[in-house]
C-alpha cells in the first residue's frame, strides 16, 4: 500500500467518523497552523499528496504518536481534517516496520 493510499484511507476514515456536531472544520492560515503543530505538539510533516481537486493533504506526526491531517485548498485556507494519538508509521511497502521482506515470492514449478 502506498503512502497516498494510506492518506486517502485516513481521510475517508476521518470523514466517516465525524458527527454533524463535529463537522465544523477548524481552518486558518497554513503558516500559523504548521507553526502551532511544530512548536505546540512537536509534530513534523511526514507525508503529503495532492487531492483530486488540487488541494494539498499533509500528515504531521510526532515521535510520541500524535498525528494531524491537514487540507490546504488552492487559494484558500488550511483546514484540520483530523487528529489523534498512537500513530504507527509504515514503510512504503505497506507493511509495518520490521516486517518487510526482500525475498521474492516462490512461483510454482509449472508457472512458466
Amino acid at each position: 500500500m502506498t503512502r497516498s493510499m494510506i492518506l486517502m484511507a485516513a481521510v475517508a476514515f476521518v470523514a466517516m467518523s465525524t458527527t454533524p456536531a463535529q463537522s465544523q472544520m477548524v481552518c486558518g492560515e497554513r503558516v500559523e497552523i504548521v507553526k502551532a503543530l511544530e512548536s505546540g505538539h512537536q509534530e513534523q510533516k511526514t507525508a503529503a499528496g495532492l487531492s483530486g481537486n488540487g488541494g494539498l493533504v499533509e500528515l504531521f506526526t510526532a515521535v510520541e504518536g500524535s498525528w494531524t491531517l491537514l487540507l490546504t485548498v488552492p487559494g484558500g485556507p488550511t483546514c484540520l481534517l483530523g487528529s489523534g494519538e498512537d500513530w504507527e508509521g509504515w514503510k512504503s511497502t505497506g507493511q509495518p516496520k520490521g516486517q518487510q521482506s526482500s525475498a521474492q515470492p516462490k512461483l510454482p514449478a509449472d508457472a512458466t
